[in-house]
């Protein structure tokens, strides 16, 4: 266990809110955001329910007074593996998005870097290890 910095504790926030705000839009338009996008309906769907259960974990960590370093740690990597994935994805040619879609994918893996960047930056400022409570 860890005292979170201030800065890791804001950025933990921060990325619990813009998936929290990510979350509700797939979830709920994913029906108005596909034909947009040129995205599969199912993919955006199931990637905003993915995101509710994400934020909820984030959130909560970045409310903590303590937590466990090895969690931050996997949240770290998992907004690293976002980003490549989100790259790859259109790469694949799995998905054929249109010109918006391919923007709103670069950019949501974008700021989910920076997400990755920001925390793991604010784990290293973060406290000694404590004692489990």
């Amino acid at each position: 266990m860890i005292h979170p910095s201030t800065f890791l504790s804001r950025a933990l926030l921060a990325d619990a809110i813009f998936s929290g705000v990510a979350a509700v839009a797939l979830t709920l338009g994913a029906g108005v955001l596909a034909p947009v996008l040129n995205l599969p309906e199912a993919l955006l769907r199931e990637t905003g329910l993915f995101l509710i259960a994400y934020t909820a974990l984030v959130g909560w960590l970045g409310t903590r007074e303590s937590l466990p370093k090895a969690l931050v740690m996997i949240v770290v990597a998992g907004n690293a593996a976002w980003t490549v994935a989100s790259i790859a994805l259109l790469f694949s040619g799995a998905v054929s998005p249109n010109l918006l879609g391919e923007i709103v994918v670069v950019a949501q893996a974008i700021a989910t870097g920076v997400f990755a960047e920001l925390q793991y930056i604010g784990l290293r400022r973060s406290g000694s290890a404590v004692a489990a409570v």
